[in-house]
């Protein structure tokens, strides 16, 4: 028998469930984690979830910086739910501010249930900040 905290749990997790994902962001990143990028519990570390948000993050800024860029701030970083060995993660990316040296966007991800195929949770969101940077690692201007 499950307890109440299990029980209340599952349900936040069937509400969550999507069947689409998102129309008014860009997909920037595809990936499977592997059994490498586990934790102690079998869960995927949170430290490689972040890792490949600030990836699929840089994809939007490097096309506005259009030269090297460096991420200057993670301005915010939610896990709403874990992420499970045989996810298929879908990361989705969306402009928010362009500023005179940097760029700001959100990530979402959308974790493909491995035994769920066609339903989507959203397991973590983001925002980060980019900045434009000149060979000398020196801040310097966005053209627009």
């Amino acid at each position: 028998m499950s307890s109440p905290s299990s029980a209340s749990s599952a349900a936040a997790a069937a509400a969550a469930t999507l069947k689409s994902l998102p129309t008014d962001m860009e997909l920037v990143l595809k990936v499977i984690p592997m059994p490498a990028d586990c934790n102690a519990n079998g869960d995927i570390f949170g430290g490689w979830v972040m890792a490949q948000c600030d990836l699929a993050g840089s994809v939007i800024p490097a096309r506005y910086a259009k030269g090297r860029q460096a991420t200057v701030a993670v301005n915010e970083f939610i896990f709403k739910q874990p992420v499970r060995l045989g996810d298929i993660l879908s990361f989705y990316s969306k402009l928010v501010r362009v500023g005179r040296t940097s760029v700001t966007v959100t990530v979402e991800v959308f974790a493909e249930r491995f035994r769920a195929q066609g339903e989507y949770i959203k397991v973590t969101q983001a925002t980060f900040t980019y900045v434009a940077i000149d060979d000398n690692g020196r801040p310097r201007p966005i053209e627009t």
